[in-house]
């Protein structure tokens, strides 16, 4: 990707507030306008988590039935505990009565077994085992219950302020919900807070327990349909009850751009599969990230009031790019948003400005602007000139 061409800065006019505006304009590309997508899923949202643009929403915020997509709540807690030295892959934990009965999808436990933590994280994440689940939940919480609330707080926590969890495998309950928009956020959370764990979501298999009709081991396939496509997936989680629907918490890698993907409510398992690669290939398609500004570089100054020096440098934080539409662009207009003069004392890496994008098509995004430098407050004889200097120059004008 090349970096967007640069204009001068252009201050509007103001002495008290006023913002600085830099045009950016980006060449057309020759490429015809990319319509609109509309989608089969009942919830849905698609986001580039480079940028944390969102492409593509309908009914995000929807509280929603998540069926087994819970049980990405469910490895968090589990990673956490990993990180934390609550637990280790190593330790085995004891299968009580109550997950071995449990219905639904199975990673075929057998009541008072102990298994590995890493094998029971296979169980849950390859083979959407209920049963591995509540292992899991009542290792870490005693109880499953108890281990609910945790994942309630903890959700909340990460920003997840839409959603509340019963259990730990996505058991329909009432009280068991979330929305598309909330799952994203999660996804993003795995991916970023844990990537030493997050290669289990990309296992296409897992074998644990004898079929005890046949004597052969039990092999269950993942059933993500994302991986076994050519489009770079590598997580995360299907979901499937009566009441929620066919539903897929998915991710995929092109080019080092990331695209996060919740889609839920689907009649089936060939609609949900034809569903997911139809959103993830237009986001790929249709939109590309464009670097803007590298971390620490000086975009812009501000005026610094009882401050030596008078100016302080605005600068990225950390690296920033900006999520494009491909054909769609004739224009950007980047302003740099700062109440001047900025009283001294500023501390290097104090949030001090914003920076507003505008494109056409595409949400408004603020991302913050940060000091480049630590100013000092003017001493007395500083700090009265310049006092002076503003009630007669001020006056003036």
């Amino acid at each position: 990707m090349t970096r967007l061409p640069r204009s001068p800065w252009h201050w509007t006019p103001g002495r008290m507030m006023r913002g600085a505006l830099l045009a950016l304009v980006l060449m057309a590309m020759g490429v015809s306008p990319a319509g609109a997508i509309e989608t089969r899923a009942r919830e849905a949202i698609l986001i580039d988590m480079t940028t944390g643009t969102v492409l593509f929403e309908h009914n995000a915020d929807v509280r929603m039935p998540t069926a087994s997509m819970s049980k990405i709540m469910t490895m968090y807690m589990v990673f956490e505990a990993l990180e934390t030295g609550q637990l280790t892959l190593d330790d085995e934990l004891t299968v009580s009565e109550y997950a071995w009965r449990t219905g639904g999808s199975k990673m075929f436990v057998e009541v008072n077994d102990t298994v590995r933590v890493e094998d029971l994280i296979r169980g849950v994440i390859v083979q959407s085992g209920n049963d591995a689940s509540i292992v899991l939940a009542e290792g870490l919480g005693g109880t499953e219950e108890a281990f609910a609330r945790l994942m309630t707080e903890r959700a909340h926590e990460l920003g997840m302020v839409n959603s509340h969890f019963a259990n730990a495998t996505g058991w329909p309950d009432p009280e068991h919900y979330s929305t598309a928009r909330d799952l994203s956020i999660l996804a993003q959370a795995i991916i970023n807070d844990f990537p030493q764990y997050y290669h289990y979501y990309s296992e296409t298999e897992f074998t644990y327990g004898i079929d005890i009709g046949t004597g052969q081991p039990i092999t269950q396939q993942n059933r993500n349909p994302l991986l076994y496509r050519e489009i770079g997936a590598d997580g995360l989680k299907t979901g499937h009850t009566a009441e929620a629907g066919y539903g897929l918490t998915g991710s995929a890698v092109q080019d080092g751009r990331r695209l996060v993907l919740v889609v839920n409510g689907l009649g089936s398992t060939t609609e949900r599969g034809e569903e997911a690669v139809r959103l993830l290939e237009w986001g790929f398609r249709e939109f590309e990230a464009l670097p803007m500004f590298d971390a620490g570089e000086v975009i812009e100054t501000a005026e610094v009031w009882m401050g030596s020096p008078s100016t302080v440098p605005l600068v990225a934080g950390q690296d920033l790019a900006i999520t494009v539409r491909r054909g769609q662009v004739d224009d950007m207009v980047v302003t740099a948003r700062v109440v001047e003069p900025v009283p001294a004392p500023i501390a290097a890496g104090d949030r001090i400005a914003t920076l507003v994008v505008s494109v056409p098509d595409m949400p408004i995004q603020e991302i913050p602007l940060v000091a480049g430098a630590d100013i000092e407050r003017q001493g007395f004889l500083g700090r009265v000139a310049t006092g002076a200097s503003h009630l007669v120059f001020g006056w003036l004008q």
